[in-house]
């Protein structure tokens, strides 16, 4: 017996040292089939020691723990414990799933970018969401995936891997805020475009719309990509099931604009500039374009002018006359230092909040779109003030037919003859080409043409801004391009009207070497400039002293 104890001894001892002698995977292999099958793994590089501790005793001891996934994997780990899945593991639902769920076993688990276990991701989270699998398979995006296009999206690639969040919370990257920026993924790569035949210029159009820039500022209630083409069950608009196919137009946009589409085709909705736009669009964005240099240029170079020769005049030219003392001239009543007030302050808010939807990004627009995604300020600030400014004409009107003496001061702002007289004149003064100052009227063509372009801009302002206001009425009952025509020209006349402003009138108030640093109109109804009849004295003396001087 003692003989035969040695004997196995001796036995266990070499069979411990060829064990020893050979790879711990290789001696693995002799009893565990496990070690060929992690040879094909994404685990093929790491020991079998690394998750089998104390695998060297035998025979192996029982109920050893072993680690984690997250000894290796710690960041992956903590991701899955902030996600849906890791809180709903530590509520105690027995069906969350954990790592093997999706990876499957840690001998046999492939690589999460191998194509083998994209093409199966459908499949792997359809065991737990199987309507929702259903429909992307249906999808564009499914059947791409199905036919082992790599590059076709598939569920982690819009919810995410590890961290999955509910669409509610606003870190995750199908919540309303980050909807765009997770379809721009694909839909903005000139390279992906051109490879499928897509469009490249979905996001760039989606951007310049209303939607795009609400939702940019922050808006929660302004549709999304989604909002329009679904979220799984995603198809082309020839599809006669997709909710972007023409005939279900009116029902998807009627979600949002109860009755739009019914009465007139809604026509295409991703416009960009220059492409499948309404021809009237076009036709006004080019007059706007011509129109908008041609006449701010104009009054630029006959405010450079006038200013120029003012500046001469009163400071170099030799032998000037000696200053007279300018009594203060009525300009302005009560009534109308009033509705001036209201009429800049309601310009001024509607500029401001306007051009804020414009460029959200930029410094001036953040008080007003920081709070957009809990109150729409900014919607809210322009609409009052449009309110206000259309509470200022229905008074103007309303105190011109009512008042005699208001209707009687207005009348000296009603176009003439002679004003285009006076104007071209002043023109060719300013310009230099003219050495004769000409008269100018009391309510000359400048004081008219800035009246007449209120008017005219309020008009159009008015009607425009009702328009996409009501938008969802417009829609129920016009065509969608005359919504897309409205846009255009309430862009163009705002710009149009700031600048005018800027250019024409703060000049005339302020910049004017006459009643610079400010005309005090506004404030006390007097303006302390050279009255008209004065300047008509200083331009005949001018014409008089030219005449003196010898050629």
């Amino acid at each position: 017996m003692r003989t035969l104890g040695v004997l196995a001894a001796l036995w266990s001892a070499s069979w411990g040292a060829r064990g020893l002698a050979q790879k711990p995977e290789a001696a693995c292999g002799d009893c565990h089939e496990q070690s060929k099958q992690i040879q094909a793994s994404a685990h093929a590089r790491v020991e079998c020691s690394t998750c089998h501790p104390k695998h060297e005793a035998y025979p192996h001891a029982a109920g050893i723990p072993k680690p984690g996934c997250g000894q290796c994997h710690g960041r992956t780990a903590a991701d899955h414990a902030r996600s849906v899945h890791g809180r709903a593991l530590r509520a105690g639902d027995p069906a969350a799933p954990t790592c093997t769920v999706c990876h499957g076993s840690a001998h046999e688990l492939k690589p999460a970018t191998a194509a083998e276990f994209r093409k199966a991701e459908p499949e792997t989270c359809g065991m737990c969401h199987s309507q929702v699998a259903d429909e992307f398979r249906s999808s564009v995006h499914g059947a791409a995936a199905a036919r082992g296009v790599i590059d076709a999206p598939v569920c982690t690639n819009c919810h995410g891997e590890h961290s999955i969040l509910p669409p509610t919370s606003a870190a995750s990257p199908v919540s309303r805020t980050h909807i765009r920026e997770t379809c721009g993924q694909c839909h903005s790569s000139v390279q992906l475009a051109r490879r499928f035949g897509l469009s490249a210029d979905r996001i760039i159009s989606f951007d310049a719309s209303f939607h795009g820039l609400a939702g940019k500022s922050g808006s929660q209630s302004v549709a999304n990509c989604a909002s329009c083409h679904g979220v799984h069950s995603i198809l082309p608009s020839s599809d006669p099931r997709s909710s972007i196919h023409p005939k279900n137009l009116p029902a998807t946009c009627g979600r949002c604009h109860p009755g739009a589409g019914r009465r007139f085709a809604l026509g295409t909705t991703h416009q960009l500039e220059g492409r499948g736009e309404p021809a009237a669009v076009v036709w006004v964005r080019y007059a706007y374009r011509i129109l908008i240099p041609l006449t701010i240029g104009l009054m630029l170079l006959h405010n450079l002018g006038d200013w120029v020769r003012k500046l001469l005049g009163r400071r170099f030219r030799s032998g000037a006359a000696p200053a007279r003392v300018w009594q203060p001239e009525l300009r302005m009543y009560w009534f109308e230092r009033l509705q001036h007030a209201l009429l800049a302050v309601s310009f001024t808010l509607l500029v401001w909040s306007g051009f804020a939807l414009k460029y959200p990004d930029q410094w001036w627009a953040w008080p007003l779109v920081h709070w957009e995604q809990y109150w729409p300020v900014r919607g809210t600030l322009h609409r009052t003030a449009a309110v206000m400014m259309l509470a200022v004409a229905f008074a103007h009107v309303t105190s011109l037919v009512v008042s005699r003496r208001l209707r009687s001061h207005w009348q000296a702002l009603w176009p003439r003859r002679g004003d285009i007289t006076e104007a071209v004149g002043a023109l060719l003064y300013n310009f230099g080409v003219s050495s004769r100052k000409p008269p100018i009227s009391a309510h000359s063509y400048v004081e008219k043409a800035e009246y007449w372009a209120v008017v005219w801009g309020t008009v159009i302002m008015a009607a425009t801004g009702l328009m996409l206001w009501f938008n969802t009425l417009v829609l129920a009952w016009l065509p969608k391009s005359l919504l897309d025509l409205a846009t255009t020209v309430h862009l163009y006349e705002a710009i149009l009207a700031t600048l005018s402003i800027v250019v024409w009138h703060f000049y005339s108030v302020i910049f004017d070497p006459d009643v610079y640093p400010l005309d005090t109109a506004f404030l006390t109804g007097y303006s302390v400039r050279p009255p008209r009849a004065e300047i008509r004295l200083e331009t005949h003396a001018e014409e008089s002293a030219e005449r003196e001087v010898p050629r």
